[in-house]
This record gives structure tokens, sequence and C-alpha cells, in this order.
């Protein structure tokens, strides 16, 4: 049987089996943007990005750079602005995609390019907890972006939360849902599901959405029961 998980040959064949069925429904809903904006760029948005600002230009590397110190200086003369601190994430996201920070061979982000990614988190992180009265939609879609290449899900379902505030659509409620289930957040998740099915016009679309998230769910957590079940290496003394 595929869920007999107790030989290790077994257990990487489901792990094999779920991150394909996740990829697919993540590119299915978000690398292809099916439906209305969602996550937005996305990958297949963050790939055409990432493709027309890497071309390892030293003057947009700069330029950038200068506008990240800018950024930088405005925040430490004014740490309770939150447009200082959204114009860091975003200046920082930017510089992310630049030169070095993307490794040209294979189209991943570099050390210092997650590091960048990272340090728009924080800023992020700083903008989000002073209540900014109407959230910038353009940084949070980028900021659900970098959340995910650096593999901090829990941190991409709030940014994508915060997109389901500023447009209420199926299809931002269906990506909230499939991060949710990634990040082991089950009941928002079924709760997200339930408001992109209800958002959604049409009996066949209900019910072929309601298919794919289930799916979605089913694979996430199989990953989830499949790395419980995985031991962890004991240290070498």
């Amino acid at each position: 049987m595929l869920f007999d998980l107790r030989t290790g040959a077994r257990r990487r064949t489901v792990k094999v089996v779920y991150l394909g069925l996740a990829l697919l429904m993540f590119v299915g809903f978000v690398g292809f943007g099916i439906g209305s904006s969602g996550l937005s760029g996305s990958i297949g948005d963050l790939l055409r990005d990432q493709g027309s600002t890497t071309d390892g230009s030293k003057d947009a590397v700069e330029r950038v750079s200068t506008q990240v110190r800018a950024a930088d200086a405005k925040t430490k003369a004014n740490a309770s602005d939150p447009a200082a601190w959204a114009e860091l994430a975003q200046a920082r996201y930017r510089l992310a995609q630049l030169g070095d920070n993307i490794d040209q061979a294979t189209s991943n982000y570099s050390a210092e390019g997650r590091r960048q990614l990272t340090a728009a988190g924080a800023a992020f992180d700083k903008y989000v907890a002073l209540n900014p009265p109407k959230p910038d939609e353009r940084l949070v879609r980028n900021m659900t972006q970098a959340y995910i290449a650096v593999e901090q899900p829990a941190k991409a379902v709030t940014a994508q939360e915060m997109l389901t505030e500023i447009e209420p659509a199926a299809n931002t409620f269906s990506n909230l849902a499939i991060l949710s289930y990634q990040a082991g957040q089950t009941r928002k998740g079924d709760l997200a599901a339930a408001k992109a099915v209800e958002l959604t016009e049409g009996a066949d679309e209900k019910k072929q959405l309601k298919e794919q998230l289930d799916q979605a769910k089913t694979s996430s957590l199989g990953q989830q029961i499949q790395e419980a079940l995985t031991p962890t290496p004991t240290p070498k003394k």
C-alpha cells in the first residue's frame, strides 16, 4: 500500500507524490493566474519580473541600493511612519530581484537574495505592526511571494490574508486556503476554502474548486504526516 509509511522508500514515494500534487495545485491557482488576481505576482509573475530585472545591470543595482539606504534612513528618522517601512520593504524586495541576488544558472535566489527578502520581511513586519489604515496592495502581494521564496509559510498566510481583505475574491481565498494548508493551519484553510467556493459562480465551477481545494488539503496533510514519521537524525558525538 502506498500509505504504509513504515519503510523509508515508501515515505520518500509519498513525499514525492504529495509534493507533486501541491505543486500542481499551487501552479494551477497561482503560477498561471487562474481566476482573478490573488497571489498576483505569484510564481508566474515573479519569474516574469525576474526576467525583466535580473540583467545584472550595475546601474540598476546601485539605483535600488540607494533607494534602500534612503528608505532605511526614513525609518530611523521616524520609526512610527508605516509609509517609511513600506518603502523599505518594497525597495529590499526589488533589490532581491537584481544582479547577483539571483543565481543565473538556476533562476533561484542566491544567499544574498534570500537575505534581502528576509530583510524585506522584517521591514514588512514593522509596517503591519503599525496598522496602516489602507495596506499597500502591491507590497502585500510582493511580500506573499517573498515569504514563499524564503520558506516562511505562516508569514505568507498572514500576507495573503491581508490580500483577502483588500480584494475579497474567490481566487484570493483559494490561495489563502492552499497556503494555510501548507502552513499546517487547517482550520483557517477550511474557512478560506469555504469562502472561495461561496464566491465562485456556477454549480460546476463550485464543485470543481471544492475538489481541487480538498486535494490541496489532503496533499498538505499527507506531507505533514510523512515529515512527522521521518526519524530525526541523531547528532554524532
